[in-house]
């Protein structure tokens, strides 16, 4: 398989080192709901681990939830609620929204509370070798320490410095110094330490939790292209600081950001579309079509007209599976079909290339069915790739289709209800409880939501291979695959 790899920005062979292979990829941090740049990005390397074990590679994946930092805290103040309590609320929705994506749960899913004692581990490791060194209750790694630090980013530490904005600081030998440990501020969460109370930096979070749980070193480290700089490279310097064993990934993927407009889709931004709000409108493998039908590389723009085209298309895949055909395997070329299947993945994840492949079966099976030939071979390769993109060929939504009625109603009940007719007003919204579709009343106006249960676990080019990965991820948005 060849995969782009960020550290020497050119596609090469992925060759693991570890069986099975190990595989990091950095969570989100559980301060808020999800989006769909989170389902983008975790879809992507829930499918690179999915191709790889149908390829006949097991893959133990470790997948962090970043359960304490400046946002996590920020929130809970604002909710007033304690921090654990905030992510342990919002962890328990990710992973159901999850489980209605498809999304296969991860071998190990830390959090970053539960590991402080490698972090503090990790951190005196590198004091002991000077790597880094305490300042008043707070510890920074020294970024002059390794010869080659910026290798990943590709940026010398006079660029990092000309290009950002530091923060000043007289304990600092260096201004690009990070924090490893941050002193205790009054109100905040903190943990006991050689150097006072106080709370892990983000960066230390992800080096104990990938060392702990994968080891020293590393096959493949996955993430958001928006983790390059600075999270990503803080990562290596110190985890091959405190090991001395580089390097300390093999292969490094990053997948592009989801833009709405000219901006990537986050939550800091206020741009978001609720990862709840797009199952319960397009369904999961409609999303799931819609986020790989671009190459993970290439930045992806959210658009509802793209979104119902990706619906429409998992429809048409949900119908072929379900075709009746008479009993035989048919005349299909199964090899051919899941060699173009297998070429397409193994060239950088091309999962518009795979998903023209489902198309093409389905278009086939569609045909049989017409004319009564048997294709059970063909239907088989069907649910078998299907299953490798994570799609499931059932549960759709009706909500998918009823959207813009709802809407409509949603409006009238409004109308109504500002005109003071509030019974009418409760009997459009009981009505359309009884159809399955909650209403949620909240300071900025009615949302709904499918009430059905959650079911159950069960083409475009990507930007030249030898791009840089700041270039990959502004570059002009990938049209996706048309169904």
């Amino acid at each position: 398989m060849q995969l782009y790899n960020t550290l020497t920005r050119r596609k090469e062979p992925f060759r693991p080192q570890h069986d099975p292979i190990s595989m990091y990829v950095c969570g989100i941090t559980p301060y808020d709901d999800a989006h769909l740049g989170h389902a983008m990005s975790i879809v992507v390397f829930d499918v690179l681990r999915r191709y790889l074990e149908w390829d006949g590679r097991p893959v133990r994946l470790v997948y962090n939830f970043t359960d304490i930092d400046d946002k996590m805290i920020a929130r809970a103040g604002r909710l007033g609620v304690e921090v654990a309590e905030l992510a342990a609320q919002q962890i328990d929705r990710f992973q159901q929204e999850w489980r209605e994506l498809n999304i296969r749960a991860a071998d190990v899913h830390p959090r970053a509370t539960q590991e402080i004692d490698k972090m503090q581990e990790i951190i005196a490791g590198l004091i002991d070798g000077d790597a880094a060194y305490p300042a008043d209750g707070d510890v920074y790694f020294r970024v002059e320490a390794p010869p080659d630090y910026g290798k990943l980013s590709n940026r010398s530490l006079r660029d990092m410095i000309a290009g950002a904005r530091i923060e000043q600081s007289s304990r600092k030998a260096h201004a690009m110094d990070f924090t490893l440990w941050k002193g205790a501020k009054p109100g905040e969460p903190s943990w006991d330490s050689p150097w006072g109370p106080g709370r892990p930096g983000w960066h230390i979070e992800c080096s104990a939790m990938a060392l702990r749980y994968l080891g020293e070193q590393i096959d493949l480290h996955g993430g958001g292209m928006d983790l390059i700089f600075p999270h990503h490279e803080n990562e290596i310097a110190q985890s091959e600081g405190f090991t001395g064993k580089r390097p300390f990934v093999g292969h490094w993927v990053h997948n592009a950001m989801m833009q709405l407009g000219d901006e990537k889709m986050s939550k800091s931004l206020g741009n978001i579309i609720s990862l709840r709000e797009g199952l319960d409108r397009y369904g999961a493998d409609g999303l799931r079509i819609f986020i790989l039908g671009g190459h993970y590389r290439s930045p992806l723009t959210y658009s509802e007209e793209s979104l119902a085209a990706a619906a429409r298309g998992a429809e048409r895949l949900r119908n072929a599976a379900g075709v009746r055909l008479p009993e035989g395997p048919g005349d299909f070329d199964v090899a051919a079909a899941r060699d173009r299947f297998r070429h397409g993945m193994a060239d950088d994840l091309g999962t518009p290339q795979a998903l023209a492949v489902l198309f093409d079966v389905a278009r086939w099976l569609n045909r049989a069915a017409a004319e009564n030939r048997p294709g059970g071979a063909a239907l088989t390769l069907l649910r078998e790739l299907g299953g490798v993109l994570g799609l499931r060929f059932e549960g759709r939504r009706q909500a998918a289709q009823a959207a813009p009625f709802i809407d409509l109603l949603v409006d009238v009940r409004r109308q109504l209800r500002e005109a003071k007719q509030y019974a009418l007003a409760d009997q459009v919204r009981d009505a359309l409880r009884e159809r399955g579709v909650v209403l949620e009343d909240g300071r900025d106006g009615t949302t709904w939501r499918s009430a059905e249960p959650a079911l159950p676990p069960a083409a475009a080019p990507p930007p030249p291979a030898d791009a840089p990965p700041d270039t990959a991820a502004t570059g002009k948005a990938a049209d996706t695959l048309r169904f």
